[in-house]
């Protein structure tokens, strides 16, 4: 059972009441009540890779990229539109959690949440 006279985030019991928001002055974190009920719930969720739209990715699956994506240290670009086939999922902990091969630019590890399932 959650407190709700506590801070979502440091489990601090000094929290107030500005309006439509809750402050806590330790932490310096805001949210709605709604919010903390939403986030809760979020938390309890699975695990799984989901795309920009929602839908859950496996492995195998082909997605678009839905964005224009700078490759850090190159000055390479991928062009928004482009169809990335047989995706393998990854937990690469930096949130790159789709590794990948994109034709004329090679092995790449991409953000689930810029790319839909195709």
């Amino acid at each position: 059972m959650k407190n709700e006279s506590q801070c979502p985030k440091c489990h601090s019991e000094n929290i107030y009441a500005d309006g439509n928001l809750w402050i806590c002055p330790e932490c310096s974190h805001e949210w709605t009540a709604s919010s903390s009920e939403n986030s809760s719930e979020e938390k309890v969720q699975d695990n799984t890779i989901r795309d920009a739209h929602g839908n859950t990715l496996t492995d195998g699956d082909s997605v678009i990229v839905i964005k224009d994506l700078k490759i850090k240290g190159s000055s390479s670009v991928v062009k928004g539109g482009t169809k990335v086939r047989n995706i393998r999922l990854s937990d690469g902990g930096d949130g790159h959690d789709i590794a990948c091969k994109i034709d004329g630019i090679g092995a790449i590890n991409l953000k689930s949440e810029f790319v839909k399932k195709a």
